[in-house]
């Protein structure tokens, strides 16, 4: 159970911090918006939360998924959403601003934590917006056949995308909820030695026939920690156009696919429940 918020002047606004199923709840006004609050658990930045304007994405990896809703259909049409994972609700509030009479599940184990952001980052409530309490895979199950035009997974616990939302067992769910051309997009943490996100991507690509990586050129050469995102689907994906969005970005990345992206995977072989893991912590200094 959530224990008292505790509240913290800045300058110009009130920082909240309040304990939540998975640790210790921040949520830090951005100076520079005027509305804007980034959050963060046990000091790890989650989302961010721009309430004058929720078609503004801060993050990188943010924009990316950002990128992704955008060539997910012709622009402004409504969309059917999977988000396993809420956080802050970044994303559900990007695809509603951007394309009003979407339809979005979110899915977030942490109810302390949505009733946190209910409380103090309210979204528009003629969004239709439906969220549910829950593990990620047991509300992915509950998903009609057929009925999601776009599932993104981005679920963190302690800062790892938990093992049973990695393993080909997982993606044959996200595959059957999925309709005929739709898309699947994930955030997947890693560093050196890439091990984690070479195993996602045979994971994915031994469930779909079509999957691309966006990603900081550093993190995929094993520079640095970062998130890479995965996307797949089972028709062409719109990797031209992502490509060139992404690499236009405030802090440019790249996509692999194709043949560069088999290369990039290594021979890595697909993870099952059986040997599915946890993505890897990342290290302390990523956050300081």
């Amino acid at each position: 159970m959530a224990g008292k918020s505790k509240r913290q002047r800045t300058p110009d606004r009130i920082s909240v911090s309040t304990p939540v199923g998975g640790g210790v709840a921040e949520l830090v006004p951005d100076r520079e918006r005027a509305r804007a609050w980034s959050l963060l658990i046990d000091g790890a930045p989650q989302s961010h939360v721009d309430l004058d304007d929720p078609e503004y994405l801060d993050f990188s990896y943010q924009r990316r998924l950002g990128h992704i809703v955008d060539l997910a259909a012709p622009p402004g049409r409504p969309l059917q959403v999977l988000h396993l994972g809420g956080g802050a609700l970044t994303l559900a509030r990007y695809v509603a601003a951007t394309r009003p009479r979407s339809t979005q599940q979110v899915v977030e184990l942490d109810t302390a934590l949505v009733e946190l952001v209910r409380r103090e980052l309210p979204w528009d409530r003629t969004w239709r917006i439906k969220v549910r309490g829950g593990d990620a895979r047991a509300g992915l199950a509950k998903v009609p056949d057929g009925w999601a035009d776009l599932v993104i997974a981005d679920v963190f616990s302690g800062a790892r995308t938990p093992a049973h939302l990695t393993s080909t067992e997982f993606l044959a769910e996200v595959r059957r909820a999925s309709r005929p051309g739709g898309l699947y997009a994930a955030n997947a943490a890693d560093g050196a030695p890439l091990a984690f996100l070479r195993s996602q991507i045979a994971t994915v690509r031994s469930a779909f026939p079509y999957a691309c990586v966006a990603a900081d050129p550093a993190m995929l050469r094993g520079r640095r920690f970062g998130n890479a995102i995965l996307l797949a689907g089972d028709t062409e994906l719109p990797v031209a156009e992502l490509t060139r969005r992404v690499a236009s970005d405030p802090h440019p990345g790249r996509v692999e696919h194709g043949r560069a992206l088999d290369d990039f995977a290594g021979g890595a072989a697909p993870v099952t429940d059986a040997t599915a893991a946890a993505s890897p912590a990342p290290p302390a200094s990523v956050f300081r």
